[in-house]
């Protein structure tokens, strides 16, 4: 859905620097090449290239203005013939007369002795050859990385016609073929044309079922050979067409849509409900029913991203007439791509996914009387002797290509986490908070899942078996019990005795008979001594009260610590988990993931495709979409997501799904139930301990201020009084 917005200058007020700009680049290269230069100042004066005999050394100097160094660095190997004997002697003659001490000219005896040093010292004379003057090299050199012919003046038009055919020509081709190309692309390499067709058929049919989508999905503009060069149209097309819709049957060629009614349009549908139907195509149409696979997966995905925006336009706009796409459509897009790659139609078996399994044998493994077999998890959860008996119509090649296919396939598991970021209780969410899902996907291959899952029932299974042998033991210490409670069963119920009474009335009763009445005396002292017994209990029992209430205190105390220990504790877990979440988070921007998973399976798709998921939370009974659809590249064994959606307007617990759908695998998507509990919001705080603190502050500062002006008035005051 993604464009690309330019705008141009409708006023012409910047057009003249660039027309200046570009006519610049053309005139002065051809000013300064074509300017008419003297002929006459590219000549110099040039000495006479001859040999000279060492004689002439004298004259040389006193006639010619070039300094000795000079004319011994241009003039030493014209002189092949001169001797180091006569070089001496002339030096000589020439030190006399310019010699600072005789009264001639210093510098002057400074070059004769650099040239006399060059025509006798070898390293200097070497320094001569190599550097140009005796002393060594006096300057820097630098080179350019251009030929020579470059800025030779003989190729300057050579150069300014190619300078001009680079620049005025090539350039301005190849930026306008890219130009043209990014406004026709958007940033997922698709037709900007092919997403506006997608987007007013989704919106036209708001629920569409497989045939619609096939329809729609077989109308881009990919297809079409006025906007993609890749697709081909044959004059044979017109005749083969036909036989494969015969073969098929059951396409409405009636409507009149465009462009789902074009040529093109209709040879890709044919050729995708052919490869749907796994049906062999004629040799000539086999090349274009490739490339149309090819791009079918992206295709869909685009479809995908457009259901998704117009939802988020219907939900943004409060307008009834703006229809949002059902979540039957969105669910049919991702239904639609797994059939694609594996070359299946809607309910068709997933177990035509694996090899050597065909229609004919189908019926063997899913109709079996012992074992109903209808996905890829019941042929797993079989032991290896009965799916190979189930199995047996393979040979033990193929039976073992089977299996090896069928371990690789994907198994993964979701483990989901509702929390509200940021918060201060991250757990409780409340009307209108942003909740986050935290998903964490573990993918693991069918043939890891099942053998963790065979050694968890081994074990179970061997404690099961144990257990049943102690109950069997118990079982057979039970069956001589189990016949006396029959007979006894058949024995009469006896009858109830009454209940004995207390002994303390039985002892009182034994006394009274035995001694008679009892004197007043001994009753009173009996009185006296139950008083005392009962104050003593009394002193007692506040004794114990004191000791309780300060054990309750202590224990009150020491819960309190514990609470306080626990809050702290909780708090540094919620710290350290925030932390994690920010670095998850940093690492994730920093990090570029490949989208190189895990290779698909298929025996009908035409390349290599990659694993990919889909994964969104959503209302089953309001057949709405609560998350987005999140597209998982990156799983290769775990990835942590994050999905986000704003909490229910009202208070209550809500139920919702978390799906988890294969984009190239059928029977495969996962499915968990998210169960939430939304509360009232907290009412904004009128007052807080901080804003009092301030307040107070604020008072404390006025108070210290009157102070100090009351101070500096009596200071006053009492300075007038002096």
């Amino acid at each position: 859905m993604a464009g690309q917005q330019f705008q141009y200058d409708d006023s012409g007020n910047t057009f003249f620097y660039f027309l200046t700009s570009f006519v610049g680049l053309i005139v002065i290269p051809a000013t300064y090449y074509l300017w008419p230069r003297d002929q006459h100042s590219g000549e110099t004066d040039r000495l006479p290239y001859g040999a000279a005999p060492a004689r002439c050394i004298g004259y040389e100097l006193q006639t010619n203005e070039l300094p000795v160094a000079g004319w011994a660095v241009y003039k030493s190997e014209l002189i092949p013939g001169a001797s180091t004997a006569e070089v001496k002697k002339q030096y000589r003659l020439l030190s006399l007369k310019y010699h600072p001490d005789k009264g001639g000219d210093e510098v002057m005896f400074m070059k004769i002795a650099k040239a006399y040093a060059a025509l006798t010292d070898d390293e200097a004379a070497k320094n001569w050859k190599e550097y140009g003057n005796p002393d060594g090299p006096q300057a820097t050199s630098f080179g350019i990385a251009l030929p020579a012919w470059i800025v030779d003046q003989k190729n300057s038009i050579l150069v300014l016609l190619v300078y001009g055919l680079a620049f005025m020509v090539i350039l301005p081709v190849v930026v306008g073929s890219w130009w043209y190309r990014s406004i026709r692309y958007s940033g997922d390499q698709i037709l900007i044309r092919t997403t506006q067709i997608y987007t007013y058929f989704v919106y036209k049919t708001r629920n569409m079922d497989l045939k619609r989508l096939v329809m729609v999905l077989a109308g881009a503009s990919e297809f079409d050979p006025q906007y993609n060069k890749d697709a081909t149209s044959r004059p044979v097309d017109n005749v083969q067409i036909p036989q494969l819709i015969r073969e098929i049957g059951s396409i409405n060629l009636k409507k009149n849509e465009p462009p789902l009614t074009c040529p093109y349009s209709l040879k890709a549908r044919v050729l995708l409900l052919a490869h749907l139907a796994r049906m062999k195509v004629p040799e000539t149409l086999e090349e274009d029913q490739q490339f149309i696979l090819k791009k079918c997966p992206a295709l869909l995905q685009e479809m995908v991203n457009v259901i998704c925006q117009l939802i988020i336009m219907a939900r943004s706009r409060e307008e009834r007439e703006f229809r949002a796409p059902s979540l039957g459509s969105l669910e049919n897009c991702m239904k639609l791509s797994q059939m694609t790659v594996q070359g299946l139609q809607q309910f068709k078996s997933p177990l035509l996914q694996l090899p050597h399994i065909e229609e004919d044998n189908l019926r063997r493994v899913s109709n079996h009387k012992k074992y109903k077999i209808k996905t890829i998890q019941d042929m797993v959860s079989l032991k290896g002797s009965d799916r190979r008996n189930l199995l047996h119509f393979l040979e033990d090649e193929k039976y073992d290509e089977v299996m090896a296919v069928l371990g690789s396939f994907p198994h993964v598991t979701m483990d989901i986490k509702p929390q509200v970021l940021y918060d201060e209780d991250s757990n409780n969410i409340t009307v209108g908070s942003l909740v986050t899902v935290l998903v964490t996907l573990t993918r693991q291959t069918m043939a890891v899942s099942t053998h963790i899952i065979y050694h968890f029932e081994f074990l179970y299974l061997c404690r099961q078996g144990d257990t049943n042998k102690v109950k069997s033991k118990g079982w057979q210490q039970k069956n001589k019990a189990t016949k006396k409670a029959s007979k006894s069963k058949k024995k009469k119920p006896l009858k109830k005795k009454p209940a004995p009474p207390p002994l303390q009335q039985t002892k009182q009763q034994k006394q009274k008979q035995a001694n008679g009445v009892v004197g007043s005396e001994v009753v009173a002292k009996e009185e006296d001594e139950e008083v005392s017994d009962k104050g003593s209990e009394s002193e007692e029992e506040e004794t114990n009260r004191d000791s309780q209430s300060e054990k309750d205190d202590g224990s009150d105390r020491d819960s309190d610590r514990e609470q306080d220990e626990k809050h702290g504790k909780d708090d540094e877990a919620e710290w350290q988990e925030l932390q994690q979440s920010i670095q998850r988070k940093e690492r994730a921007l920093l990090e570029t993931k490949s989208k190189i998973t895990h290779p698909v399976y298929s025996l009908y798709f035409p390349e290599e495709k990659q694993e990919w998921w889909w994964l969104y939370i959503a209302d089953r009974k309001e057949q709405t979409l609560i998350s987005m659809p999140y597209h998982a590249c990156t799983l290769k064994d775990k990835e942590e997501v994050e999905l986000k959606f704003p909490a229910p307007g009202k208070p209550g617990n809500y139920q919702y799904t978390v799906y988890l759908r294969s984009d190239s695998f059928m029977g495969l998507d996962q499915i968990k139930p998210l169960k939430l509990e939304v509360h009232e919001a907290k009412p904004v705080p009128e007052n807080h301990p901080q804003w009092d603190a301030a307040i107070e502050g604020e008072e404390d500062q006025e108070d210290s201020e009157g102070f100090e002006d009351s101070f500096e008035e009596e200071e006053e005051e009492e300075e007038d009084d002096d």
